[in-house]
C-alpha cells in the first residue's frame, strides 16, 4: 500500500463527501427523519460503500470505488407526502432492482430501451429547482453566498474536483465571521437506527422506481464509463448485484442507493496513484478505510451542518448539483428528434406536481415516453 493510494482515497473520500453531504441532510429532511435517523443514514451508507469498495476491488483486482447516488438523494429531497417507512420501502425496492439488473440480463435490455434524452431530462427536471434556491439564497444573503461562489468559479479553474470542497470551506469560514454558534457541534459516537419500511404503490412508483433510473443512468452508467476511460474492464454485473444488494440491506437503516463513482472515481484510477495499473486495485481498500472513518463522524457532520445558515446549505447543495445538472441537460437535448419529449420531461418533473399520491419524476418520465411514442407514430416521409 503505497501513500500515493492512501493520499488519492482520501482526497476522492472527501471530495464526495463534502460536495454531497449537505444534500444527504435535505434529503433525510424530506422524509420527516429524526437526527438519529438521519446519522444513521449517513453511518450505513458510509459502510456499505467501504464494504462494497473493498469486495468489489479485491473480487475484481479492478479499482472499484462506491459512491451514494447524489442524483438520487436530490430526488428524494424533492417529494413530499410520505412517511420516512414509506421512504425506507422505496429504497429496499431501489436496491432490489439494481440487483435484479445485475442477474437478469432482459431487465437491464429493457431499462436501457428508456431514451437516453428523456432519461437525462427526468435527472435534470429533479436536480432544476435546487440550483435555482441557489440564486434565491445569493439574493437572501448575499454577503455569505456570492463568496462562496466566487471561491466555486476561481478553484474550478484549476481543479473541478475540489471545487465544491473549497466552497464549503469558505461557506464555514463566513459563518464564523458572521456570528454564527457553531458551540453546538460535538463528537459523538455513530449509531445504527432500525427501520421498519412500509411500502405503499404510489411511493414505490413516485419515488423506488425513478430512484433506481435516476441511479442507474447518472451514476452507474457514467461510473462504468469511467473505468473502460481508464483501460480496465468493470465487472458490471457483479457491481450491480453488489450494490444493488448492498443498497438492500443499508435500507432498513435509512440509507438509500449505492451506486458506482464516477467523478471521484477519476481521483483514484489515475498512474500517479500507482505506476503499476495491476495494483492499482488496492486503492480500493484505502476508499474504504475512508469512509469507515467519515461514517464514525456522521453524527459531528451533521452537527456542523445544522449550525451553518441555511443560505449557506441552499449555495452548496445548489454549486454541487451544478455538474450533474449541466450534464443532464447536455443529454437530455443531443439528440434533435427527442428534444420536445426531454423538454415536457424537464417541464413536469421540475413543476413538483403530485398527482394520486405519486411524484412528479414518475410523471414527468410518463409524458416523455408518450410524447415520444406519438412521434414515432409520425409516418416517415419517402
Amino acid at each position: 500500500m503505497r501513500l500515493s493510494m492512501i493520499s488519492a482515497a482520501t482526497v476522492a473520500a472527501l471530495v464526495g463527501y463534502a460536495s454531497s453531504v449537505a444534500i444527504l441532510l435535505a434529503a433525510a429532511t424530506a422524509l420527516g427523519a429524526t437526527p438519529a435517523q438521519t446519522a444513521s443514514w449517513l453511518l450505513a451508507i458510509s459502510l456499505g460503500k467501504a464494504v462494497g469498495s473493498a469486495l468489489l476491488s479485491f473480487r475484481s483486482k479492478v479499482p472499484v470505488v462506491l459512491a451514494w447516488s447524489t442524483p438520487g438523494a436530490a430526488l428524494i429531497a424533492a417529494t413530499s407526502g410520505m412517511t420516512f417507512a414509506e421512504g425506507v420501502g422505496a429504497f429496499v425496492t431501489a436496491g432490489l432492482l439494481i440487483a435484479a439488473t445485475g442477474l437478469i440480463r432482459p431487465l437491464g435490455a429493457l431499462v436501457a430501451r428508456i431514451p437516453d434524452g428523456i432519461a437525462a431530462a427526468m435527472l435534470g427536471g429533479v436536480l432544476l429547482p435546487f440550483c435555482l434556491k441557489g440564486a434565491t439564497a445569493a439574493q437572501g444573503a448575499p454577503a455569505l453566498v456570492l463568496p462562496m461562489v466566487a471561491v466555486f468559479l476561481i478553484v474550478r479553474l484549476w481543479n473541478p474536483a475540489f471545487a465544491v470542497l473549497a466552497a464549503f470551506a469558505a461557506g464555514i469560514v463566513l459563518a464564523l465571521a458572521t456570528g454564527s454558534d457553531l458551540s453546538a457541534v460535538h463528537l459523538a459516537g455513530p449509531r445504527l437506527e432500525p427501520v421498519a419500511p412500509a411500502f405503499r404503490l404510489s411511493v414505490i412508483l413516485g419515488l423506488g422506481l425513478p430512484l433506481y433510473l435516476v441511479t442507474m443512468a447518472s451514476q452507474n452508467l457514467p461510473g462504468f464509463a469511467t473505468l473502460r476511460a481508464a483501460g480496465y474492464e468493470p465487472p458490471v454485473s457483479a457491481a450491480l448485484t453488489t450494490t444493488g444488494v448492498i443498497s438492500t440491506v443499508t435500507a432498513f437503516f435509512g440509507a438509500h442507493t449505492v451506486s458506482m463513482a464516477a467523478i471521484t472515481a477519476a481521483i483514484c484510477l489515475g498512474p500517479d496513484v500507482h505506476p503499476d495499473r495491476d495494483r492499482r486495485w488496492l486503492v480500493g481498500l484505502a476508499y474504504a478505510l475512508a469512509w469507515t472513518l467519515l461514517g464514525l463522524l456522521s453524527p459531528t457532520v451533521l452537527d456542523l451542518i445544522a449550525a451553518l445558515p441555511s443560505e449557506v446549505v441552499a449555495a452548496l447543495v445548489a454549486l454541487a448539483l451544478l455538474s450533474p445538472l449541466t450534464g443532464a441537460l447536455t443529454g437530455a437535448f443531443a439528440q434533435p428528434d427527442q428534444r420536445l419529449p426531454a423538454a415536457l420531461t424537464v417541464v413536469v418533473t421540475a413543476s413538483g406536481l403530485a398527482a394520486f399520491g405519486i411524484g412528479a419524476a414518475f410523471w414527468g418520465l410518463v409524458v416523455g415516453l408518450l410524447v415520444w411514442g406519438l412521434d414515432r407514430l409520425k409516418p416517415r416521409q419517402a
